[in-house]
């Protein structure tokens, strides 16, 4: 059970760990991690800032372009997504869905959707 400063069980935080959803409950922690890792939250990126983003990829898509095909990921930071965008790729090895990052780069905002194109990464061990 969690206390507060002075000791008392904090029930509205026990009651809301019992009543909140899955979801709610995984973008919170995703959260927490990002806070701890030093990165900045998703949602107060904005265009043209360099940040530093940690999260957990949902989904990763290699969209064939014409001239240029691209890699697509899209990061999760339990606040709001910023998508990964390598061009020129394929595949990179480690980058798949459910796996954990910190992304580097500059925002950029496209079709009103936050983007790092090429960005500098570390993958986070699996857990």
């Amino acid at each position: 059970m969690t206390t507060d400063e002075g000791g008392r069980v904090s029930f509205r935080r026990l009651l809301h760990r019992l009543t909140a959803s899955e979801a709610e409950i995984e973008a919170q922690e995703l959260r927490r991690e990002s806070a701890e890792s030093g990165g900045v939250p998703a949602r107060q990126c904005a265009r043209g800032q360099v940040v530093c983003v940690n999260g957990r990829l949902r989904t990763v898509v290699y969209t064939p372009r014409t001239n240029l095909p691209t890699l697509e990921a899209d990061l999760y930071d339990g606040s709001d997504v910023v998508t990964l965008v390598w061009l020129g790729r394929r595949h990179i090895a480690g980058i798949e869905p459910g796996r954990h990052l910190t992304a580097r780069g500059r925002v950029a905002v496209r079709d009103d959707r936050k983007v790092i194109y090429n960005p500098y990464y570390e993958l986070e061990p699996p857990k």
